[in-house]
């Protein structure tokens, strides 16, 4: 454990940011786990809906840094590579 308080600080605040990380990092395969549900159900409205929501998250975790920007385009290019193979 470190003596020195800003680093008892820096250790506080790590976990949390790593926490909040996990949690959004779960909520994007949640999403995309949500689509790859309505494209074997045959639904593609659900489908197109589920991939739009997941697009925003995966967007909004990129612009956080959470993931980069790059793994967050090829996971959307996937999501809707999905869904247009029931269209």
């Amino acid at each position: 454990m470190a003596n020195i308080k800003s680093q008892k600080k820096r250790i506080i605040t790590a976990e949390k940011a790593r926490q909040r990380n996990r949690a959004v990092r779960s909520e994007l395969k949640t999403a995309v786990k949500k689509v790859r549900v309505a494209v074997e159900a045959g639904d593609a409205a659900a489908a197109q809906d589920a991939a739009n929501k997941a697009s925003r998250l995966l967007d909004k975790a990129a612009s956080k840094g959470i993931i980069h920007k790059n793994q967050a385009a090829q996971r959307k290019s996937g999501v809707q590579k999905l869904v247009n193979t029931i269209k």
